[in-house]
């Protein structure tokens, strides 16, 4: 058996070394496109090739700096670059994914969601150490904006189109007028995408992050359907109201400290022939089984801020973004739920469905 300080095989040490090259230089890259979001630089450059002075120009921007950060795009792949013209751009799938905020896979935002998160790193650390918590509220801000930035395309693309009609008789209902509580909604995209595709429903989004509240009433109020949706501060184990036709929870019940708590408030504000969905990571039962790329960001994002956000409340169950199906069954069906099945997926998200 190896140890530590075994010689170690010169094929596999260069191997590793090269896959910590990319790790290294996709970590600092994570800054880098918080900044090209943030100052513009990638939707200048979908108008059109540049150069480095064209786009500090155009951007308003410092043309050393621009020049050091267009190189290091180009060489992350992020950006293109002509070697005859001396001029960048984005190609037709560069610009999809990082310019375009309604491309269903608008990806600035899991940067910044990622930096944000990485802010929190030296308080994580004491964590391990203590066994602490850290709440969804004491992180930087720019997790609460870069979450919302992140999961809205998704939610965009999906919950209209497929996830809702994936659920037995819950879009004919919406279309009819139900009562809707949408628990966890954090700034309330989700909330807001149904209730402008289904004028006739009223929606209720709690959260229990009481600026994530302000936001998402300001949002309400801007795209002009405040009549349609209150949002309050409430936690998801005691939410007010009753005979809810449909209650949503987005991206959210592994990170509640009592998720069976929550599921058994959820099951006794519900109407009799009620749904409950349920939007979860993607995520395999069996941890071997997520040891991909998308298990790596997940469990990632779940050791600085789903694991902290569960030990900062009771009870503390720590279900974490790779729960999987089968412990989501057992929670959902420990509350009282006797119908529970996979309604449909993305590569990012399971969509399960629970009846009473």
């Amino acid at each position: 058996m190896s140890t530590a300080t075994s010689m170690p095989d010169m094929d596999k040490l260069h191997a590793f070394l090269g896959h910590f090259v990319n790790d290294l230089g996709a970590a600092v890259h994570t800054g880098m496109v918080v900044i090209g979001e943030k100052l513009g630089l990638y939707k200048a450059l979908a108008t059109g090739p540049m150069t480095s002075s064209e786009l500090a120009a155009k951007t308003k921007t410092d043309e050393r700096y621009t020049r050091e950060w267009l190189a290091s795009q180009a060489a992350g792949g992020y950006v293109t670059y002509d070697e005859k013209t001396g001029k960048f751009s984005l190609n037709n799938e560069q610009a999809f994914t990082l310019a375009n905020e309604d491309s269903p896979v608008y990806l600035p935002g899991a940067f910044e969601l990622a930096l944000a998160s990485l802010a929190s790193v030296p308080r994580i650390t004491e964590c391990f150490r203590t066994g602490a918590g850290m709440g969804w509220g004491e992180h930087n801000d720019g997790v609460h904006h870069g979450c919302e930035k992140f999961f809205r395309p998704g939610y965009a693309a999906n919950l209209v189109s497929t996830w809702i009609p994936s659920l037995a008789g819950v879009k004919e209902k919406l279309e009819a007028g139900a009562k809707v509580a949408d628990i966890g909604c954090g700034k309330g995209a989700s909330t807001r995408l149904m209730a402008k595709a289904f004028p006739k429903s009223q929606f209720f989004g709690f959260d229990y992050h009481d600026k994530s509240i302000e936001g998402a009433r300001e949002s309400a109020g801007r795209e002009g359907i405040s009549d349609r949706i209150k949002f309050d501060v409430a936690k998801a184990k005691d939410f007010p109201g009753e005979g809810y036709d449909f209650v949503t929870v987005f991206d959210c019940l592994h990170d509640m400290g009592d998720p069976i708590g929550a599921a058994k408030h959820v099951y006794q504000s519900l109407a009799k022939d009620g749904t409950w969905m349920i939007v979860e990571p993607f995520a395999n039962d069996q941890m071997k089984d997520n040891f991909n790329p998308i298990g790596r960001a997940y469990y990632g994002f779940s050791t600085l801020l789903c694991t902290p956000c569960s030990r900062s409340q009771e009870v503390a169950l720590c279900l974490g973004a790779q729960a999987g199906e089968a412990r989501i069954r057992d929670v959902v069906t420990s509350a009282g739920f006797t119908r529970f099945r996979r309604a449909t997926e993305t590569p990012f998200n399971i969509v399960y469905e629970a009846r009473p």
